[in-house]
C-alpha cells in the first residue's frame, strides 16, 4: 500500500546551503577586516615618520635660534662699545675746540699750536664720524648666512712702530697669561710655580719682550712694568726713571726680571696706564702686551665673578689714566670667553695712533 511521503522544510539540503551562505559570510568578512588592518598599520608607520621628521626640524630650528639670540646680543655688546667710545670722542673734541678757543684769545698763542690742534680735532671728527657709521651699519646688518674661512692659520697685522724717545712696555702678569682656554688657565693655576712659568702663552710673552728690547732704537729710553691688579717695575729702585737702551746692564736685568715674573691674579688696567702717567717725562710709545679685557680697576671687586659688559665698562674707565701723548700698540694674546677683547683694543690703537697685533702662536 502506498504511503504519502511528509514534506520538512529544515532537510539536509536546506542545511547545507545554509551553512554554505554562512561560511561565505565569514570568509569575506574575514577577508575585510585583514585588509583594513594593513592598511592602518601603513597610514600609522607614515604618520610616525612624518612626525620624527617634524620633530627633527624643530630641535635643528631650536638650535638655530640660539645661535641667532647670542649673535643679536653680541652685536648689541659691540653697538653699545662703539657708542661709548663715539662719547668719549665727542668729549675730547669739546676739550680741543676750547683749547683752540684760548689760544685764539691769548696774545702769546702761536699759530703752530693752533694748526696741531686743529688737525688733532679733525683727525678726532672723522673718527668720530666713522664710529658713528659703524654703530649704523651695526644696528642693521644680518647675520652671515654661511661662515668663510680663509686659508692657513696666520694672522700678522703689520705696522709695530718700534720708535720713540721714550718707550714703555706694559707686560700683562695675570693668571689668564697662563693659558688660552679658562679649562687650561685653572689647571694651570694650581701648579707649582716652576710649572706656572713654562707655560707655552707665558714664554711667548717672555719671547716678545725680547724681540721688542732688541728692535729698540739705540739712543732711546725705555722703562717695562708687569702688572696685574698691581704693577711691578722691572728693576727695583729705578721705578720712576728711564733705562738707556744701550746699557747692556739694564736690558738683561729686565729681561731676568721678565723670566723669573709668576703670572697670578686679576687684570687691572687702571694702575698699569696711571704709572705711565706718573713718569717724567711720559712715554710717547707704549706697547701693551695683554690677553683680554681689564676684570677690576684700582680697587678689587666685589664679587667672584665679572661680566663682559662689565669688563668693557672697566676697560673705558681705563682710557681716562692714558698719558696724553702716548701712541699705544696692542700685542694681544687672545683667550677665549672675551669676545670684545679684540675690538676694544683695536679701537684703543686707531685712536691713539698706535697699532695692534694679534699674532699666531709662532710668533716672535
Amino acid at each position: 500500500m502506498y504511503r504519502k511521503r511528509e514534506f520538512t522544510v529544515f532537510g539536509l539540503s536546506f542545511l547545507d546551503v545554509m551553512s554554505c551562505g554562512f561560511g561565505a559570510v565569514i570568509l569575506i568578512y574575514i577577508l575585510i577586516n585583514h585588509a583594513s588592518e594593513s592598511t592602518s598599520q601603513e597610514i600609522n608607520l607614515q604618520l610616525l615618520a612624518e612626525v620624527r621628521d617634524i620633530e627633527e626640524k624643530i630641535e635643528d630650528e631650536t638650535d638655530d635660534l640660539v645661535v641667532l639670540r647670542n649673535t643679536v646680543k653680541e652685536k648689541d655688546d659691540e653697538i653699545i662699545t662703539t657708542e661709548e667710545l663715539i662719547l668719549l670722542l665727542v668729549q675730547a673734541i669739546r676739550e680741543l675746540e676750547l683749547q683752540i678757543r684760548t689760544l685764539a684769545q691769548s696774545e702769546d698763542s702761536q699759530k703752530d699750536t693752533i694748526i696741531e690742534l686743529q688737525a688733532e680735532l679733525r683727525r678726532l671728527e672723522e673718527e668720530a664720524a666713522r664710529l658713528a657709521g659703524s654703530v649704523e651699519a651695526d644696528a642693521t646688518v644680518g647675520v652671515n648666512l654661511e661662515a668663510f674661512e680663509e686659508g692657513g692659520d696666520r694672522q700678522y697685522l703689520t705696522g709695530l712702530r718700534t720708535g720713540g724717545n721714550n718707550i714703555l712696555i706694559l707686560m700683562d702678569a695675570s693668571a689668564s697669561m697662563l693659558g688660552d682656554t679658562i679649562v687650561n688657565i685653572i689647571r694651570r693655576r694650581n701648579m707649582s710655580d716652576n710649572q706656572k712659568l713654562q707655560s707655552a702663552k707665558w714664554q711667548r710673552a717672555i719671547r716678545t719682550v725680547e724681540w721688542i728690547t732688541a728692535n729698540l732704537p739705540g739712543d732711546t729710553q725705555f722703562q717695562l712694568y708687569t702688572f696685574n691688579t698691581d704693577i711691578q717695575a722691572a728693576i727695583p729702585g729705578k721705578e720712576s726713571e728711564w733705562l738707556n737702551t744701550l746699557d747692556r746692564e739694564d736690558r738683561e736685568k729686565v729681561i731676568d726680571h721678565v723670566k723669573s715674573v709668576v703670572p697670578g691674579g686679576g687684570t687691572s688696567l687702571h694702575h698699569a696706564f696711571a704709572r705711565a702717567s706718573a713718569l717724567e717725562p711720559e712715554p710717547d710709545n707704549i706697547f701693551l702686551i695683554v690677553d683680554g679685557l681689564p676684570t677690576q680697576g684700582f680697587d678689587a671687586p666685589s664679587g667672584t665673578t665679572i661680566s663682559s659688559r662689565n669688563r668693557v665698562e672697566l676697560f673705558l674707565s681705563s682710557l681716562a689714566e692714558i698719558p696724553t701723548n702716548s701712541s699705544i700698540n696692542i700685542i694681544l694674546f687672545q683667550m677665549e670667553g672675551d669676545p670684545m677683547a679684540a675690538p676694544s683694543y683695536w679701537r684703543l690703537a686707531q685712536m691713539t695712533g698706535g697699532s695692534f697685533l694679534a699674532p699666531s702662536e709662532d710668533w716672535p
